[in-house]
């Protein structure tokens, strides 16, 4: 096992990872901006290296930075969490070179889900379903034209390199595509330096549902199944929650088993989700997130597995400490995150925060990094934390949310607590009968 593990990230998922080294043992490194010097991961681990000022591209992403705490406090492997430099295929080679594990998969294997033409190509090549669409980039609007009449409208303009619903415009008719492309490239030109773009059919009212994969670098590979992630503004997820309300449990072992044996079959080492679209019984991949998800607790409650100390063993060269075979899933879990902005408005909120008092009791779990006196920086994501409940049916775990949210003090700061205390009460959230498109239209309704 590693001795000492630095932890290239901040907030609540630094916190995470540093209490699953602790857990096992391993020593800890805290790398932070002077905006984070307060931060609690930085006031919990064995050691701390203030890597720059707040803005990230000088800290958080400053590779050089972060190798030069590596050398400075001897740590002989880095997790990155999510965000940040987490796929950053660059950052994990550079790393190599000076004998630091990447606690993730290959670089070979960042950099191929990253594209996600590449990633389309090779996960059908593996027998993973992927949403009709071309099957390279897409070079003229004529091209697109033609394929977009062959598949019918409505079509999805995405960017290859994109993320976070950057880089991607639907068109509705052929009058709309020559736009819908024009602004996708733009966007996709300045958000990721790439314009690449490819053509996907627009599903009308399709589930997010991802499935949580695990690889030993060896070619085996286990998953622990679902998590629906519907619930979406904006294309940012807000809602999570294991096992899926809208598959069958064969649906699940189908689903599950095709996206483990394609990791496997890879060669693919760590954590990972294969994000599908899931419409009228049959899913459609969209992309492969080569990390941890911020989703990830949900699949802690259902299956009991740490999935931090999970990647760190697997890093480390023991293989994956369970089979398959092993894998039970029990209950019904459910995360919401809670972010500082207006509840309507969404409008970011950072200020210092006057009173906390997260939930507790049975079956529920706050993921987080604040604490009362704390200053919420502007300069980064706006998560406070992630609340997360856990019951024997999804209707208890809905109940037990409902109280949480209750129980749940935050001031001084705007925050998203009131928007989840009237979604928990909609009838449509309680039967899970949802879609991708549901929250927006839910928005929009309630503004109306």
């Amino acid at each position: 096992m590693f001795k000492k593990v630095l932890i290239a990230n901040r907030g609540e998922i630094a916190l995470r990872v540093l209490r699953a080294c602790k857990e096992l043992g391993i020593g800890s490194v805290a790398v932070h901006s002077t905006a984070d010097a307060d931060a609690m991961h930085v006031r919990l681990a064995d050691e701390s290296v203030c890597i720059g000022p707040p803005d990230a591209r000088e800290s958080y992403l400053n590779i050089p930075q972060i190798l030069a705490a590596c050398e400075i406090t001897g740590a002989d492997a880095v997790h990155p969490g999510y965000g940040f430099l987490s796929e950053n295929a660059k950052f994990s080679e550079i790393l190599a070179a000076h004998n630091v594990t990447f606690i993730g998969p290959r670089a070979e294997h960042i950099e191929v889900m990253g594209d996600k033409i590449a990633a389309k190509t090779t996960v059908k090549k593996l027998g993973i379903p992927v949403v009709p669409g071309s099957d390279g980039a897409i070079h003229s609007v004529d091209q697109a034209r033609a394929l977009a009449s062959e598949m019918g409208y409505p079509v999805l303009v995405k960017a290859s390199a994109g993320g976070g619903g950057r880089g991607m415009k639907v068109a509705g008719s052929e009058d709309e595509l020559a736009n819908a492309i024009g602004t996708a490239r733009s966007e996709a030109r300045a958000n990721f330096g790439d314009d690449a773009i490819y053509l996907e059919k627009y599903l009308q009212n399709p589930r997010h549902i991802e499935v949580q994969v695990f690889g030993d670098g060896m070619g085996k590979a286990i998953h622990l199944g679902e998590r629906d992630c519907s619930l979406q503004r904006r294309h940012q997820k807000v809602w999570e929650e294991a096992l899926s309300p809208a598959i069958t449990a064969q649906q699940r072992d189908e689903i599950g088993m095709i996206s483990a044996k394609a990791i496997g079959d890879l060669g693919y080492s760590g954590a990972g989700t294969i994000e599908f679209l899931y419409e009228d019984g049959e899913f459609y991949f969209i992309e492969m997130n080569t990390r941890l998800q911020v989703e990830h607790p949900v699949t802690e409650a259902i299956t009991g597995l740490d999935l931090v100390a999970e990647q760190l063993r697997v890093a480390a060269g023991h293989g994956l400490s369970v089979t398959q075979d092993d894998v039970r899933f029990n209950g019904h879990a459910i995360e919401v995150r809670i972010n500082a902005e207006h509840p309507e408005t969404f409008r970011p909120s950072p200020g210092m925060i006057d009173a906390f008092h997260p939930s507790g009791g049975l079956g529920v779990r706050v993921d987080s990094a604040v604490y009362q006196g704390y200053a919420i920086p502007p300069y980064y994501d706006s998560l406070i934390g992630k609340l997360i409940v856990h019951g024997e049916t999804r209707e208890m775990a809905i109940n037990r949310l409902s109280r949480a949210l209750d129980e749940f003090v935050i001031s001084g700061v705007d925050s998203t607590l009131p928007l989840f205390r009237r979604l928990v009460n909609e009838p449509d959230v309680r039967s899970g009968d949802y879609s991708i498109h549901w929250l927006e239209r839910w928005l929009a309704a309630q503004s109306a």
